[in-house]
């Protein structure tokens, strides 16, 4: 029987995109945290990695976040093509 409730505050803007991207699983909010629960209780710790991000990771996701320094390609082959050479 479910009948505990878990109580969180986060920013709504992360909210919005979290719960798109469930609605994209078809899944609830509750649903994706007693998924959570479920592995952190099988796993007996978090299901992911949780690493610090190195200075040179740190400025990628900046500049990603920015809209700096990126590359895009038309196709993937030209991707592929272009780290080849």
């Amino acid at each position: 029987m479910r009948n505990a409730t878990i109580r969180a505050r986060t920013e709504d803007w992360l909210k919005e995109k979290v719960e798109s991207v469930f609605k994209e699983l078809g899944m609830t909010p509750t649903e994706a945290i007693n998924l959570f629960y479920n592995q952190v209780r099988l796993r007996r710790g978090l299901p992911f990695n949780v690493l610090i991000p190195n200075e040179e990771t740190e400025q990628v996701l900046r500049d990603t976040d920015e809209g700096k320094n990126l590359v895009r390609y038309e196709t993937l082959e030209d991707m592929f093509e272009d780290l080849d050479g």
